[in-house]
């Protein structure tokens, strides 16, 4: 099966997440029916932006928990208005 025709399952801790007026889409999943690590992408819903995480994760929550972090150490303005990147 090629990877473009596999379906995706998001995990529960995904959606929207809002702070200091700004919010944010954040997105967390991995291939359907595996233990695949989990993929994070965090997406500025006024701009468009995205910032995704070259890191994968062996838990949604240590997903989330990179997320929050990043949010405590530099802020919502840290996706704002942000090109698609590549974060570590």
């Amino acid at each position: 099966m090629d990877d473009e025709d596999r379906e995706f399952e998001h995990s529960p801790l995904s959606g929207s997440f809002s702070r200091d007026g700004a919010i944010v889409d954040v997105e967390i999943y991995r291939y359907a029916d595996t233990q695949d690590p989990w993929q994070l992408v965090v997406i500025d819903l006024s701009s468009g932006g995205c910032t995704a995480w070259q890191e994968t994760f062996t838990t949604d929550r240590k997903a989330y928990e990179a997320f929050t972090a990043t949010v405590e150490a530099d802020g919502m303005a840290s996706f704002a208005g942000v090109v698609p990147t590549v974060r570590h």
